[in-house]
């Protein structure tokens, strides 16, 4: 009886395995496979273009305590959940109890960018064919925003991703509740994705005729409400949340016309908005998923932080399957019109993705795996890894950013740009960046000058790094 209750269920589970494209997945394994490349050369490299890696490392080896995300390189008692709204992250915990190292979070990282590249690619094969959704997948895989997010290291949008991408491709295959589900976890990832979520709740209410649409809306605002007005400035150490003055709205209010022009003003926007024109083979816009890019591209360009308006860092990421699966569905509405000028104009969407991928890689971070001398490991690779040796498990040590990473998973670390306690260790890193224009000469006048009543001793001083020892 068992045998005969089981049969549909593997019958419905070996349909579903054939009915997975396997370009798909092997597209994604690709992708995989190439962003843990870029991100070993970096880890040997000792390349740090942020202190997010060690905090978010940081934030991982407390999930797998288990406890609560404190994170001391933001400060003493700082926790994390304080800063942004990602509970979606207790998920690293495990992963990192396996393999406790910061490589373990760009390996998790590249495995879930691999999974978004996947789940485009099988939507693009689906409704475009083999060759065409092959080229898509490529396409969005070398695509400017996840390069970006893969060399500026972890961080939490990794999980929006593929979610976004599933959710998405929920919504080309006209599957009500995968799309809500998919596209309702993203209140877990950041703070900011409820407005996405509230979009996205209008684009299914809209296309698929279904009132879940409008409860995915309502959830989205309801997280976003909550998060920032209630749970971030209830677990910041400031009572606050952070980033509540990136965006003037008494003044956008105030001045409304000044700020429209201003919303779309600037060469860092230019440059944004044409390189997804570019990426996006331009009949993106022929789809109304493509509104799914509005709530990302408005905060980013009406904050008052410059960072945000360019195609840099990580930002970017959570736009590319959006964008990726609008000309999926932009070309395969154009293809089935009854028109045939619309007809003919589907067949320039992919192939002009296609080549601006191509066009644009030389100018993008992969650009560097064609060069011999990004498979070299840092001279200072063993000098660095024997002094971390000297440190005792458990202790407390303060650095710059470049080796903050590598030094979590044994000890307590502190930033150098924060008033700390008198940390166990610090060192100080000739070649760090973080350190500013001028880098203390001697780590051992520096810590007793920086902490009076603790003497220190050196108990390291090769290659540009010195460490000094407090005697307790």
């Amino acid at each position: 009886m068992s045998r005969l209750a089981d049969r549909p269920l593997r019958t419905r589970v070996l349909a579903a395995g054939r009915e997975q494209p396997a370009a798909a997945w092997l597209t994604g394994l690709g992708a995989t496979l190439l962003y843990t490349l870029f991100s070993l050369t970096q880890w040997y490299r000792l390349a740090s273009p942020s202190w997010d890696l060690g905090i978010f490392t940081q934030l991982a080896k407390a999930y797998a305590g288990p406890g609560a995300p404190i994170v001391p390189i933001k400060g003493e008692g700082f926790n994390l959940l304080g800063d942004h709204f990602h509970p979606l992250l207790v998920l690293l915990g495990p992963a990192y109890a396996v393999a406790p190292s910061a490589l373990t979070l760009l390996v998790v990282q590249n495995l879930l960018f691999g999974l978004s590249v996947a789940v485009v690619s099988r939507a693009a094969i689906r409704l475009l064919g083999t060759a065409p959704g092959i080229v898509v997948g490529i396409a969005y895989a070398l695509s400017w925003g996840l390069q970006s997010a893969v060399a500026a290291q972890f961080h939490e949008i990794a999980f929006a991703v593929p979610l976004l991408a599933l959710g998405l491709e929920a919504v080309l295959r006209h599957r009500v509740v995968p799309a809500v589900v998919w596209s309702g976890l993203l209140v877990f990832v950041k703070e900011d994705l409820g407005l996405t979520v509230m979009m996205l709740g209008l684009v299914i209410a809209w296309r698929l005729r279904s009132v879940a649409g409008l409860w995915l809306a309502a959830w989205g605002a309801l997280w976003l409400v909550l998060s920032v007005a209630l749970i971030l400035p209830a677990l910041n150490t400031g009572g606050r949340y952070d980033y509540s003055d990136r965006i003037d709205v008494g003044a956008m209010l105030a001045d409304p016309t000044s700020a429209v022009v201003d919303l779309v003003s600037g060469p860092a926007k230019y440059h944004s908005l044409l390189l997804l024109l570019l990426a996006g083979g331009f009949l993106f816009l022929r789809s109304s998923l493509a509104l799914v890019l509005l709530p990302t591209l408005l905060w980013r360009f009406a904050s008052g932080q410059d960072g945000y308006w360019g195609p840099e860092w990580h930002y970017s990421a959570v736009l590319m399957p959006v964008l990726f699966l609008a000309l999926v569905d932009g070309v395969h509405t154009l293809r089935t019109s009854p028109r045939p000028v619309a007809r003919t104009a589907s067949l320039f969407g992919v192939p002009l993705a296609a080549a601006a991928s191509l066009v644009l890689l030389p100018a993008q971070q992969f650009a560097v795996l064609a060069e011999p001398e990004t498979y070299q490991q840092s001279e200072r690779w063993d000098a660095a890894h024997r002094m971390m040796a000297l440190i005792d498990e458990g202790a407390s040590v303060e650095s710059g950013v470049v080796l903050m990473a590598y030094l979590v998973p044994d000890a307590r670390v502190y930033w150098i740009g924060n008033a700390n306690p008198a940390p166990d260790y610090l060192i100080v890193d000739a070649d760090d960046w973080s350190w500013g224009p001028v880098r203390p000469a001697d780590a051992e006048a520096h810590a007793e000058q920086l902490y009076p009543g603790t003497d220190y001793t050196v108990d390291f001083d090769e290659a540009g790094y010195q460490l000094v020892r407090a005697e307790r």
